[in-house]
């Protein structure tokens, strides 16, 4: 009898504490991060595109916050990996001063590894089952793959690059994995990557999950639903045409709809955050708006990205934010959504948005720096609505954004104070991250 008088309270804590674990769980949300790959700031409808629409992820952005001052880490997709990844600025990182990851002997030694904890090593910690569907690009071996890197399950290719139909990559060799396996699998990359997506969703349990969706559309090689695969000899970088982007972009466009609605149907949409963004600035084909320049510049079409976040348990519908934000913010803001705590060793470089965006902080003005040294030399910084940038001839411009957003006002002259300034806070920033690779020629 008092065996089992003491046996009964412990078996009555234990259901307890098993209860609060379980409700913990749940009230954290789903977390599905968007991201696509080389597309422009004005390639969806809602942010200016008029030759096409793109009705799903327009119906998501009046369904929470449109940001219209969201920039990528880097203006190449690498680095801007590594900086969500990680939460911190690319050069930070041994694998993030490659601007790319090329398909080269070299760079095949390089990659993501699990010595600064990864957003998904953090939010395994914090209880989620983590998911990464599509592009990685963040080493090509094993021991770079993202089941080391904190991920439960893979399910993409390594590379920068994959035909969209034969699942090829640039030198014929086929680059699609689950977990470390290759498989194979027929038809058109962009919704193979939704279907898995979808089996995610739908196959959830009770706890929560992080879900990655790294989108290779509309990154070359361009090809739509129903074209040919590009043939072993030709370059991804070839062919294409505006009327084939716009497939591909609608394509997309599709696949993100039926991912929301996967969660809209399983009654998941009220606590489950969703995030979509993009990259780098556009390519050829791309629309990036007024700004100038493209991918591979440090001007502002090639790091001003479009960015939406949709959470109805927080946020409010057909809100407009100009906010200054990028990419580390997105790992600060889904850790903290996650209840989750970066590693004091590696402190992170963005900060949570949500309380800027709901109105419980005003809107700052943010300091942000940049850097492309092996393919391009040019470093910038922006400093509330100032912006220092050295081109690669070593011309060296101050702009301000707020009055000259489009960048065609040199002030450095007239504002000599200031330009000084800034060089000194970046050549203070440069110092702090790791020396940049050699110029390559292109």
């Amino acid at each position: 009898m008092m065996k089992t008088s003491i046996l009964k309270p412990i078996l009555f804590f234990s259901f307890l504490f098993f209860i609060h674990i379980s409700f913990s769980q749940q009230q954290k949300p789903n977390i599905i991060f968007i991201m696509s790959d080389d597309m422009g700031y004005a390639d969806l409808s809602s942010f200016g595109r008029k030759d096409y629409q793109t009705p799903n992820l327009d119906k998501l952005a009046a369904q929470g916050v449109k940001f219209m001052n969201a920039y990528a880490a880097a203006p190449v997709c690498t680095p801007t990996r590594v900086a969500f990844m990680t939460g911190r600025y690319p050069a930070r990182h041994k694998v993030g001063i490659h601007e790319p990851l090329d398909w080269t002997t070299n760079d095949s030694l390089i990659g993501l590894t699990p010595e600064v904890p990864s957003i998904a090593t953090l939010l395994k910690q914090s209880g989620y089952k983590t998911y990464l569907v599509g592009k990685w690009h963040l080493g090509f071996q094993k021991e770079f793959n993202p089941l080391n890197n904190g991920y439960d399950y893979f399910f993409g290719f390594h590379g920068g690059a994959i035909d969209f139909i034969s699942h090829n990559g640039p030198k014929g060799k086929p680059d699609l994995y689950e977990n470390f396996n290759p498989v194979k699998r027929q038809g058109y990359i962009t919704d193979i990557w939704a279907d898995k997506a979808i089996e995610i969703i739908n196959n959830s349990g009770p706890e929560p999950f992080f879900l990655a969706v790294m989108f290779n559309a509309p990154h070359w090689p361009w090809q739509g639903p129903g074209d040919p695969a590009y043939h072993d000899t030709m370059p991804f970088t070839q062919g294409g045409s505006p009327k084939i982007y716009a497939a591909m972009m609608k394509s997309m466009d599709d696949a993100i709809g039926s991912i929301v609605k996967a969660v809209d149907d399983k009654k998941l949409s009220q606590n489950t955050l969703i995030i979509f963004t993009n990259d780098n600035g556009g390519e050829r084909f791309s629309d990036n708006g007024p700004y100038k320049a493209r991918k591979m510049n440090l001007w502002e079409g090639g790091i001003r990205v479009p960015a939406i976040a949709r959470w109805p348990a927080k946020l409010k519908e057909n809100i407009i934010s100009n906010q200054v934000i990028h990419t580390m913010d997105w790992t600060a803001t889904i850790l903290s959504a996650g209840g989750a705590v970066a590693d004091p060793r590696y402190p992170l470089d963005g900060i949570d948005i949500i309380p800027y965006i709901t109105g419980n902080k005003k809107e700052i003005e943010r300091t942000i720096y940049w850097r492309i040294s092996e393919r391009r030399d040019h470093k910038a910084m922006r400093d509330g609505n100032w912006k220092y940038i050295r081109d690669e001839k070593g011309d060296e411009y101050l702009l301000n954004l707020a009055s000259d957003p489009y960048e065609k006002v040199n002030v450095k002259d007239s504002e000599k104070t200031i330009f000084e300034n800034m060089k000194k806070k970046y050549a203070l920033w440069e110092a702090s991250v790791l020396k940049p690779l050699p110029l390559q020629a292109n």
